[in-house]
This record gives structure tokens, sequence and C-alpha cells, in this order.
């Protein structure tokens, strides 16, 4: 693992009559970040890489198997103060069935499907906001020119 690859971002869609809807989930109060809503975020374990992490990850905070993952071309980063480094964060996305329903882990109290505007609202960080931009640019955009990397 590249070790200023620390964490990596999930966004779980799914597509509705009404457009695409993005899973966020509020921070739990005695977490880090309590009430922030988010989509999934994860450490990259020391022996795994940071698709492996995506694809955990997704499973442990909602239930849902990422059996279609996205690499979005967007890499989020922040400043870790306890290791004084630079943290890059590879951002992906998976498509569940319209009917699926997340059973979200202990680290968040509720859940939202929400559309674009609601989720660019809900979000703390603008690389977050970026990287829903540009899911919606190619999901919900049919004539988008945007190529996304399909990893499974």
């Amino acid at each position: 693992m590249n070790k200023e690859m620390c964490l990596v971002e999930v966004h779980l869609i799914k597509r509705t009559e009404n457009g695409i809807k993005y899973l966020l989930m509020k921070r739990s109060d005695d977490e880090k970040f309590p009430g922030v809503w988010q989509m999934i975020t994860g450490h990259i374990e020391p022996d795994e890489t940071a698709v492996e992490a995506a694809v955990r990850e997704t499973f442990e905070e909602t239930g849902a198997k990422a059996v279609n993952l996205w690499s979005i071309p967007h890499v989020n980063s922040y400043y870790n103060p306890e290791h004084d480094k630079i943290c890059t964060i590879p951002v992906f996305v998976t498509e569940v069935d319209k009917s699926f329903s997340p059973q979200i882990s202990a680290e968040h109290s509720e859940f939202r499907w929400v559309n674009i505007h609601e989720a660019v609202n809900l979000v703390a960080w603008p690389g977050q906001k970026k990287s829903i931009e540009i899911i919606e640019e190619y999901f919900g955009n049919r004539l988008s020119q945007l190529i996304l990397l399909k990893i499974r």
C-alpha cells in the first residue's frame, strides 16, 4: 500500500424514476466528526489494496456487495497532523438496485437517499462535493463525454 493513501471514499448510488439517488449517512455522536453527513469512508488496511478496502468498507458500513465498482477521476486529500503527512483518498462509486436498503453500522446513526442538490448541500468537504458532481455528470447525463474506469 502507498503509505500516503490512507482512506477510500465510496459513493453508493441507485437509479430511480426521479434520477440518481446518493446514499449519505450521518456519523454517530461518539465517532470522529459527529453529526457529519458522508458517503462510505474507511481506512485502507496494511495488507489490502484501495479497491479491496472499498469493497470491504462498503459491505461493513451498508451491507452492500460492491459488484460493480468504478474509479472516479478525482482524488481527495487531507493533511494528517498526527503523522505530519498528506493523505490521498481514491474515490469510487458502486451502483445498487433501487430496492436496496442499507443496514448501517454503529459508525452511523441514520441514512438518507438524496438527490444531487441535497447531497452537495449535506456533505462537509469540497472534495466530496466535487466527487458527487462528477458522478452525476457520468451517471445522470447521457450526453457526458466522461468515461469512468470500471474496476469490477
